[in-house]
């Protein structure tokens, strides 16, 4: 996807107010692996990914547990430093080399003295952020994990093909046997 694209789907904006969002915002190029956000820290940089996909994960009691998945055409942004300027608890790894888009979060904030519209924009892309996380929160507690699994398959159904089962089962929370088990049913 290229950047205007990906913009606009959070909010349409008047031409020069979009071009000087995109004059802001640089392509980068980074292998499998890598991290983009560490848990603990301030993150700076917002990103939009272009080609590949990521895991959005945190520690619990030493375990890895899988919060959400971004994919083509979805931001990665720490919501605790992006809207309070505080430290995120998420870390981000890249499950896929990946075409992103980065945005430095303080050029952003200078365009919102500058652009209502730009300011409106970033607004929405926060709003849409909570959205996602109260849709998941809602599915994790009134859905059972077999429901949850279905949500998947319908929502998201390339998802299972690109991601290793262990992260699906994470992201789901429940265990890889269980998982199997929920699999086996659904064939």
């Amino acid at each position: 996807m290229d950047i205007e694209a990906i913009i606009l789907q959070t909010s349409v904006l008047p031409a020069d107010s979009l071009q000087r969002l995109v004059d802001i915002v640089h392509p980068v190029q980074l292998p499998k692996g890598y991290r983009l956000f560490q848990a603990g820290k301030i993150e700076q940089t917002i990103y939009f990914i272009s080609q590949g996909i990521a895991r959005i994960y945190y520690y619990h009691e030493a375990n890895e547990v899988t919060l959400c998945f971004g994919m083509e055409g979805e931001a990665l942004v720490s919501l605790n430093s992006y809207v309070q300027q505080q430290r995120g608890y998420e870390n981000v790894e890249l499950l896929e080399p990946c075409d992103l888009f980065c945005l430095h979060v303080s050029e952003l904030y200078s365009l919102y003295t500058a652009d209502i519209h730009i300011a409106n924009w970033g607004r929405k892309l926060a709003e849409q952020e909570l959205l996602k996380t109260e849709a998941r929160l809602m599915s994790k507690l009134f859905k059972t994990a077999s429901e949850r699994y279905r949500e998947l398959i319908r929502e998201q159904p390339r998802l299972l093909q690109r991601v290793q089962l262990s992260h699906i089962a994470s992201y789901l929370g429940i265990s890889q046997v269980t998982l199997s088990r929920i699999r086996a049913e659904i064939k």
